[in-house]
């Protein structure tokens, strides 16, 4: 059997506290728990730093300081990641069902076998 692979959960934020429950719900939700969650924020002046605390959520990674616009905060979010798969899911985005990452993993991990 294949090695589970290990995926690397980016979001970047700014502001994003009106939106951000749902996407971390989301991560909550899955199934397929080989993964770590870095939340990347440009420094916002809201509580979406603290609602992420709050999540139940275990981060690999905040970071919230200013940045350069969204592709600096996603290359910060690239550099600090270690899984096999990197997945960008934007605040106030979604995963598709709670077995997304599972579906996903099985594919992976099939893909080796061949």
């Amino acid at each position: 059997m294949s090695k589970q692979p290990k995926f690397s959960i980016i979001t970047i934020t700014y502001n994003a506290a009106p939106v951000i429950e749902p996407t971390l719900q989301s991560v909550l939700s899955q199934t397929y728990t080989n993964y770590e969650y870095l939340l990347i924020d440009g420094g916002s002046k809201d509580d979406t730093v603290a609602k992420a605390k709050a999540s139940g959520i275990e981060f690999a990674h905040i970071v919230s300081e200013p940045d350069n616009g969204l592709y600096d905060a996603m290359n910060k979010g690239i550099y600090l990641a270690t899984g096999d798969y990197l997945c960008f899911l934007n605040a106030g985005d979604a995963f598709y069902a709670p077995d997304t990452l599972q579906t996903v993993a099985n594919v992976a991990m099939a893909e080796e076998e061949l």
